[in-house]
């Protein structure tokens, strides 16, 4: 056989975890790979039949969890601040009044307009408007 040797439920001890996590899983891999029986595993931890079933599935569940495929790349942040949803929300608003103004202003283009001579202007309603238009500077007047 060429490359590496297979290692087998040595492993554990070379990974992360607390002396007990490590101990339950070597056995555990021990009796999938068939190096120890169900019974001695279960009298060396101490516990049931029943107990040792559902560690060894609950193991053999979190390693095939492990496995499933993950999607590529960065994950995309789940936590939204207040500001980002408050800002969203005023991006929202301004698109809907400027929705609203586009409108405006294609019914503006549409409707007829108005002449521009129909409108005059008002005449000043007392003397003393007369008099303030005639002081402006750049108005001429006459001195006799």
């Amino acid at each position: 056989m060429r490359g590496r040797r297979p290692i087998g439920p040595e492993v554990t001890e070379q990974l992360d975890g607390s002396a007990p996590a490590r101990a339950r899983m070597r056995l555990i891999l021990e009796t999938i790979t068939g190096e120890t029986r169900v019974k001695d595993a279960r009298e060396r931890l101490g516990i049931c039949s029943q107990r040792f079933e559902a560690l060894r599935a609950k193991a053999i569940r979190a390693g095939i969890a492990a496995l499933e495929p993950k999607p590529i790349g960065r994950p995309a942040r789940a936590d939204r601040t207040p500001e980002v949803a408050r800002l969203e929300a005023r991006i929202a608003e301004l698109e809907a009044e400027l929705r609203v103004a586009q409108v405006r202003a294609e019914l503006a283009d549409q409707l007829p307009r108005r002449a521009r001579a129909a409108v005059k202007k008002a005449p000043p309603r007392s003397n003393r408007a007369k008099e303030s238009h005639r002081s402006r500077p750049g108005h001429s007047q006459s001195t006799n």
